[in-house]
Formats: C-alpha cells, structure tokens, sequence
C-alpha cells in the first residue's frame, strides 16, 4: 500500500478515511534531519511543519507535498519543483477560524482584557473593574485589512456585518471587491485604520512590510494584528512604537523566530496578546483542513493531479516520473 507521511498527527476523521488508500507514518520529530531520513518510502507527505530543500532528494516515491493549510511557506517549491514533486495546498479550510481569532484578539485590546485579568486576580474586583474606564467599544471604528484572500474576505465581512466597522483593504488587485469595502493604498490603509490586520502571504514583497515608516504612520493608539508571518513586521520598529505609546497594542500570532524565545521583549507590554501560531487552529478547522489535505492525497494516489495545484508548471516532469 501507499504512504502516507505526516508531519504531525492528523484529526481522527481524515486518519479514518486513509485507511483503504494506504497507511499513515507520522514523523517522530519535526527537525530537518529527521524529515528528510523518514520520509525515504513516502509517495505523499502532509505538511506542517518546515521541509527541508533536501528531502525531496531523499524520496524517489514522492508523488506529492500537500500544505495541511493554505500557506505554502513551509514547502521549498523549487526544490519540489526540481524534483518532479506536486505542491497543493487547502485554500479557505481555515480562514474563518482565523477571522474570528482577528476579531477576538481586537475586542480583547480594545477592552484591556489581559490588564483586566491580570489585577482582578492579583489586587481585587475593584482593581480589575477599573480599567473598563478606558476601554473601547470595537463598533464604529475602521479596520484596515491588508491582503484580501480568503481570510481578509472573511475578516471584512464580520467587521463590516457583524461589528459594524468601516473596511478598508489593500491587495494586489482592486477587482472584484464587495460593496461593504473600500480600496486603499498601504500607507493610506496604514495612516486610516483603528485597526491594522495583516492577512497576506509571506513574499518578498511582504517581508518587511510593516517597518519603522509605515509602523510610524499608523494612527496614534491604533492596534496592529498580525496572523500572516513573522518576517511581515519589523521586529524592532514594533517594539520601539509600543515602547514610546505610539502603537496602542498589538495581537501577534506569528513570529520571525519561533518558538518565540520567552525572554523576547514582547512579553514586557501587557497591551500585546501573544498566541503561539493558533489562530488558525481549531478542533473543527483541524477537520476541515486534514479532510481537504486527505482527499488531495487520495486523488494523487489515484493518479489524478490535485484540485488546488500550486506548481503546474511541473506536470509534464511528474508524468515522467509516473507515466
């Protein structure tokens, strides 16, 4: 029977549904090392987890790399690519999830929820009630989205129909925008926005793409929620923008290191909620994606090329490979 290697245990509804395709080998660790020595006999791997360039040349089975997910930043495409490996991921299996995370970590700034917390339990009722006086209600503010796929979509449509915000977005293209929505270019969406969510894949575009100057332009007290990548935001421009009260605080989900180590500065600002890659995860989302990413295997398997298929320009090298 086939293989099937997992970066990390699947939900039990996908695992279920292997078992007449062929069998699941989970890795044992997640390191470089370890990826690339156990998935020697894969024909599919499952990913969560960073592969290595190099394991690609260690599996001459290797039909397919699919992105337990919709980011692709985990999988060295070129490296695939070379190989005559299939990259596919699962587009949307997540993206409300992560929406509502957006939303939640916003209300939660807004209404100093960690301040709250932190002295109700240590100083008393009266204590933690106090810092209600300086919350803020979430309706009626702009929130500004930058990168409108799937989750962007779905963040700006609970803002503007649940919260009632103004939505303000900016992407690649201005086509195709609902009419509870409004374009703007960055630094307009940077300057304008209450709320600045960053939503957009990791490219060389985007690295980068909150440094000092546009962190310097946001609106004084404004909040900075980040579920993209890490490399997104300028580490140091944030911190110094918390430091002096420019920026009012911050949800930060991603991280250019991570684990985050726990001596980072963000854990000094208790306006900064720190969540440790979750935002997309979710009992319920973690069956949407295994089912979206199991069924792409079953159909490689099955010699079909995958429905979300992100290099195509290796196809003519993989039915090479697999005539």
């Amino acid at each position: 029977m086939a293989v099937i290697f997992s970066t990390h245990p699947l939900h039990p509804r996908p695992t279920a549904m292997l078992k007449d395709h062929g069998s699941l080998l989970v890795a044992s660790a997640i390191d470089p090392v370890t990826l690339a020595d156990e998935v020697r006999d894969a024909d599919v791997v499952i990913v969560r987890a960073n592969l290595p360039p190099v394991l690609f040349e260690r599996a001459p089975k290797l039909r397919a790399a699919i992105r337990h997910g919709a980011g692709l930043d985990m999988i060295p495409i070129d490296a695939a690519t070379r190989a005559g490996v299939l990259v596919a991921n699962v587009p949307g299996a997540n993206a409300r999830t992560v929406a509502e995370h957006v939303l939640w970590t916003s209300m939660a700034l807004l209404r100093k929820f960690r301040r709250v917390d932190r002295d109700l339990r240590q100083k008393g009722w009266l204590a933690g009630r106090d810092h209600a006086n300086n919350g803020n209600d979430l309706s009626g503010r702009t929130i500004g989205i930058v990168g409108f796929g799937a989750v962007g979509r779905h963040v700006a449509q609970m803002a503007a129909k649940g919260f009632g915000l103004d939505v303000i977005v900016n992407s690649r293209t201005a086509r195709d925008l609902p009419d509870h929505v409004r374009f703007a270019s960055l630094d307009e969406l940077v300057a304008s926005s209450d709320i600045v969510v960053l939503c957009c894949p990791l490219t060389p575009d985007t690295t980068g793409l909150m440094g000092p100057d546009r962190v310097n332009r946001m609106k004084p007290g404004a909040l900075l929620i980040n579920v993209s990548r890490g490399p997104v935001v300028d580490d140091a421009a944030l911190i110094a923008a918390l430091a002096n009260g420019h920026v009012g605080g911050a949800a930060l989900d991603v991280f250019v290191t991570q684990p985050l180590p726990p001596d980072h500065p963000y854990f000094s600002f208790d306006n900064v909620i720190i969540t440790p890659h979750m935002a997309g995860i979710t009992e319920e989302s973690m069956m949407r994606m295994g089912i979206g990413a199991v069924e792409e295997a079953i159909r490689v398997l099955a010699g079909a090329l995958p429905l979300n298929l992100r290099n195509p320009e290796v196809v003519e090298h993989y039915r090479r490979r697999f005539p």
